[in-house]
């Protein structure tokens, strides 16, 4: 399937409303023709400094205006963030990605020591992603030269939805801080939230805003709401697993090459339909207690679900890992004294199995 900037909303929601095994099937083959169906990269985000947000997202409990009893914190150590890093190693992920709960960046002291966070967990030999509001050409220049890996800032909903959420900062707001990362060759990590009483044609409109950036987004966040006391979004329902498994499945199939975060919301979602979103594309998680300040699965209950599925994490520094060729399948398995496997979706089959099967099968 060859990769296209030119989806449109009736193009994506005809794929999110398929008929749901269809749909499942579809993702998961386009998912094995791009990416290695058994690795998962596992990031850990980290809030450097929490709480006092002048936005008013209406999701966030970070935000100044709302009475969320959030204990909030000044900007963490180097120190601190070293040692937090070195845990998140030691438990198997191969990013840190470091939060601050401002509008946009500010040039000074905090920003300095910063950069000097990158430049500290870039010597630990793991990726580096920063989520820190809007950015200038400029700012990002300077991540860049730190060693940031990455810079995620999501576009949370469609451009028409945006608004009933937010109204601090435009949409084009978020857009120009890609496009000044996409100067650099720092990669971008963009997604949104689900669940916020959007509707299917705004999923599928942030799926286009996405879809059509070129290049797309090197990661793309899925989250479901978590709803958050003494927020607006506070009486929103849990998201059904069954939309969450659609919109990952859809955004694997409009952007194969991307990696697919099932993100926010995973206390709430069984193992079974974590696997059911794995299957169906998502490929990289945030491991560790928290995301900021909304609850998530300990790292050792996500490395036992790793376990059960024969998942491995991914290692540092890979865009995208790779599907492994027939040829390649076939001698590892002609190793170990095994018969050859059916090649995967997208690749050659192999001739001489098929014949073998038709013929037992005239037999």
């Amino acid at each position: 399937m060859a990769l296209r900037h030119d989806w449109t909303k009736e193009e994506i929601l005809e794929i999110y409303n398929k008929p749901f095994m269809e749909l499942l099937y579809e993702a998961a083959t386009i998912h094995r023709q791009h990416h290695d169906p058994n690795t998962v990269q596992v990031s850990t985000l980290l809030s450097i400094k929490t709480g006092g947000c002048p936005e008013d997202c209406g999701y966030c409990p970070q935000a100044a205006r709302y009475h969320t009893d959030l204990e909030g914190n000044d900007l963490m150590s180097i120190n601190q963030v070293k040692a937090q890093a070195l845990r998140a190693k030691a438990s198997g992920s191969s990013r840190v990605c470091m939060g601050a709960a401002w509008r946009n960046v500010k040039d000074g002291e905090e920003f300095d020591n910063v950069l000097e966070m990158v430049r500290t967990i870039n010597k630990l030999d793991m990726e580096v992603c920063c989520t820190l509001g809007m950015l200038t050409e400029n700012q990002a220049q300077r991540l860049a030269e730190a060693g940031l890996y990455a810079y995620n800032h999501n576009l949370d909903s469609s451009e028409e939805y945006y608004k009933e959420v937010i109204s601090t900062r435009g949409y084009q707001d978020r857009l120009d801080t890609i496009g000044n990362v996409r100067k650099t060759n720092v990669t971008v990590c963009s997604g949104g939230i689900i669940g916020m009483g959007e509707s299917e044609a705004d999923r599928a409109g942030m799926l286009v805003a996405l879809s059509t950036l070129n290049p797309q987004p090197e990661s793309v966040p899925i989250n479901a709401l978590v709803p958050v006391e003494g927020t607006p979004l506070e009486e929103q329902k849990p998201v059904p697993i069954w939309d969450m498994i659609r919109m990952v499945a859809t955004t694997r199939i409009v952007m194969p090459e991307t990696q697919v975060r099932l993100s926010a919301g995973r206390t709430q979602m069984s193992r079974e339909g974590q696997a059911m979103c794995f299957f169906a594309g998502a490929n990289s998680i945030f491991a560790g207690d928290k995301l900021l300040t909304t609850p998530n699965p300990d790292v050792s209950e996500d490395m036992e679900m790793f376990k059960m599925l024969g998942l491995n994490p991914q290692k540092p520094f890979v865009k995208k890992s790779q599907p492994e060729s027939v040829d390649a399948q076939n001698s590892k398995f002609q190793a170990q004294g095994e018969k050859p496997k059916w090649s995967r979706p997208g690749h050659k089959i192999d001739r001489n199995l098929e014949a073998q099967q038709k013929a037992k099968t005239k037999a």
